[in-house]
């Protein structure tokens, strides 16, 4: 009789935690300026772009996507990534459209503005919501729909935290972004006592005009955390060409190169040097390049270890 009692009793239990993961409440996360909700855990998932791949596999959720898009186009897979995504389809080698969306039968899309989708262009929230294809944005990109605050690494641990409510894995997201404070106080402790910033200037392309990181750029945030200042604050764009004049005015100490493309940064390095124009500037002089994998430079989960590695090349004695 007892064992018959144990027996019921155990299905039951499991009946009631089976219903109630059935059940689930639905979760309403804050997307640059709209609430999305889901009343279930994407099963189906797409990400656009290495960095936002890797966000998706910091949290273990590969079983829950079908694929991605947006690497090979700008040839910015490197090999941590290729481990990490190895037998699963890059969908579209640049944006995906919306049939190639259609075409996965995807139930959820995580891209950014300029990350995967335009505004205005064929694949956005609002355009995807028709088929059921519910969009999280990347929190850097919401400048280009939204008035934002200049970003700080919480950008990047917003992301990963609503991530993890959408996916039902919250205690994995939260034990993440811990570690990931704990690594970047270690790293400002270091430097808590260091005069002032050092001046820098993130290079990522173009020759007759640089395109670089401006205010509300991922970059800027990550320079200040390493004990710098971005030499573009000023400029009210996140990623945006500019002319080299204000530049070489405002004479930055550390060039980062964004590495990733046709040209590498060798070549970046190269061109600078060989420039008379810009002889003067300091970091030319003291030849003082950082070379960072396009996926360190934009947000994601190697941020914090690029803060480390600019840490240290401005300020190499408080390291």
């Amino acid at each position: 009789m007892s064992f018959r009692m144990s027996l019921s009793a155990t299905a039951l239990l499991l009946g009631t935690l089976f219903a109630g993961a059935a059940l689930a409440e639905p979760v309403t996360v804050r997307s640059c300026n709209r609430d999305v909700t889901f009343d279930k855990a994407p099963s189906r998932a797409v990400s656009n772009d290495v960095n936002l791949t890797e966000m998706m596999l910091a949290l273990k959720l590969r079983d829950r996507m079908v694929g991605y898009t947006g690497v090979s186009g700008w040839k910015t897979l490197d090999e941590k990534l290729r481990d990490g995504i190895q037998e699963m389809p890059e969908l579209s080698p640049k944006y995906p459209t919306k049939e190639v969306l259609l075409g996965a039968n995807a139930d959820f899309y995580f891209a950014g503005w300029n990350y995967g989708m335009k505004v205005g262009g064929e694949v956005t929230p609002e355009t995807m919501a028709p088929f059921g294809i519910k969009v999280y944005e990347l929190t850097e990109s919401c400048i280009f729909v939204m008035q934002k605050n200049k970003p700080t690494m919480d950008d990047m641990f917003v992301d990963l935290l609503n991530l993890g409510k959408i996916f039902r894995v919250e205690d994995r997201a939260e034990a993440l972004v811990a570690g990931y404070r704990r690594q970047l106080s270690d790293i400002q402790s270091k430097i808590s006592h260091v005069d002032r910033p050092t001046r820098v200037f993130v290079y990522d392309s173009g020759e007759e005009k640089p395109f670089t990181s401006g205010r509300y750029g991922i970059p800027t945030a990550m320079i200040e955390a390493a004990g710098g200042t971005n030499v573009m604050d000023d400029v009210e764009k996140s990623w945006t060409e500019v002319s080299w004049e204000p530049v070489i005015e405002k004479n930055p100490e550390v060039i980062v190169i964004v590495d990733y493309g046709q040209v590498t940064a060798a070549q970046k390095i190269a061109f600078l040097k060989s420039n008379p124009a810009f002889k003067n500037i300091e970091a030319v002089k003291n030849d003082r390049f950082v070379v960072l994998p396009y996926v360190e430079a934009t947000p994601g989960p190697r941020n914090i270890e690029a803060i480390a590695t600019l840490a240290k090349a401005f300020h190499p004695e408080a390291m």
